[in-house]
């Protein structure tokens, strides 16, 4: 691995397309890295559900977090300040970005390069392609494309599990978009060994130039950079918050009649009146229903009760007169959802107490394409209501 520059630090950053599992391999790093080797990772989240950046402190990982937006176009000052602030506060030996899915490479590097006097250099700039769906989105999306074609590597994520002649034909057509720049086979969920990444010392600032000297970082931005994000992707955030009259879910409990109001109706069919935690299989019903030709992600945070649980509990045992004889405490779990084109993990949070919002009952960003069609489906799947929702529907 190549020292540390004085006074300098090296900066990676990892682009790719949503879902191609930039964030996996990022922490694959942290085990390959050599003792006491301390790496800090910069994290753009498009939406407002850290979901990657809490994978990532799971792992000890020190995340600094840039959210609601993009890095490559409305973000871009935001970026000087939080590598400062990494460096001040951690000294790392190198710094990680990773961009949001639908970010444009080149005018982050633009801007890192620009940072020279304040002590970081760009290493390189990494994309992950996702063998199992690049063919599906390389038609629609104008940054996936150059994200293959602007970069120092390319790593074939998910190659395992697609046919050798699927992965032939990713291969061919990245290759029509990048014949030149190496291309490496991720080792499953051990990623890529450091030695390969690390130390590139990029020279892509070659493409940025003209014969009269480099682009200015407007010239970077082109027309159709800079309003990809509303022409290429939907974007519907869903937010429930649970109220706390009695800081009822404290150590990860509540009761059933102080949730926003009364949980439990007082009626003799004893119906759920909803925001209310979704139990495990309820949720990945909903999960598995979804197309992944449409819904590229579902990333966030989301609170779910154990169906064996509930049932054990017998929480609804009635009186003779109807009512409820006793409301018991059941365990209600926070988790971490992370969902790419019909594959997801569920993870549970070991250190919810610390999360800036405690009261986080959903907090969900789902990205695709024809959202629109999906709304109600995502309304009654998550059992949530308009006023939960905001929707960004991209126009052609």
């Amino acid at each position: 691995m190549q020292e540390r520059q004085p006074n300098s630090i090296p900066v990676t950053v990892f682009t790719g397309f949503l879902g191609s599992g930039k964030t996996t391999i990022i922490l694959s790093l942290l085990s390959r890295v050599p003792k006491g080797y301390k790496l800090c990772l910069l994290k753009n989240e498009f939406g407002d559900a850290e979901v990657d950046s809490e994978l990532a402190k799971e792992n000890n990982l020190e995340v600094q977090e840039i959210i609601n937006g993009c890095l490559c176009c409305v973000l871009v000052g935001q970026m000087k300040s939080a590598l400062i602030e990494l460096k001040d506060k951690y000294n790392p030996d190198r710094i990680i970005i990773e961009t949001s899915g639908s970010a444009f490479p080149a005018p982050i590097s633009w801007q890192i390069r620009e940072m020279s006097e304040d002590g970081f250099t760009l290493d390189s700039i990494i994309t992950v392609i996702d063998c199992i769906n690049f063919r599906g989105y390389e038609d629609t999306s104008y940054t996936a494309k150059m994200q293959a074609q602007y970069t120092d590597i390319i790593l074939l994520n998910k190659h395992e599990l697609v046919e050798e002649r699927e992965l032939d034909l990713v291969i061919d057509h990245i290759n029509e978009l990048n014949t030149d720049t190496p291309k490496i086979k991720c080792e499953g969920k051990n990623g890529v060994s450091p030695d390969l990444i690390f130390g590139i010392d990029t020279k892509l600032f070659s493409l940025a130039t003209t014969e009269s000297g480099e682009k200015s970082f407007s010239e970077l931005i082109d027309s159709q950079i800079q309003d990809h994000h509303s022409t290429e992707i939907d974007l519907i955030q869903v937010t429930v918050e649970m109220q706390q009259p009695n800081n009822y879910y404290e150590n990860d409990s509540l009761q059933l009649d102080q949730v926003e109001g009364s949980l439990v109706e007082k009626t003799s069919d004893h119906k759920i009146d909803f925001p209310f935690p979704l139990m495990m299989q309820q949720f990945i019903t909903f999960l598995e229903s979804l197309p992944k030709d449409d819904i590229y992600r579902l990333k966030g945070l989301i609170r779910l009760i154990d169906d064996s649980e509930f049932m054990q509990n017998d929480t609804f045992t009635q009186t003779n007169n109807n009512q409820p004889a006793e409301v018991k405490e059941i365990n209600c779990q926070l988790y971490i959802i992370n969902h790419a084109f019909g594959r997801y993990t569920i993870t549970p949070i070991q250190r919810s107490h610390s999360l800036p919002n405690k009261n986080i009952l959903v907090k969900i960003t789902v990205m695709g394409t024809n959202l629109r069609t999906y709304l109600h489906r995502i309304r009654t799947g998550l059992c949530v209501q308009d006023k939960h929702i905001i929707c960004h529907f991209a126009y052609n």
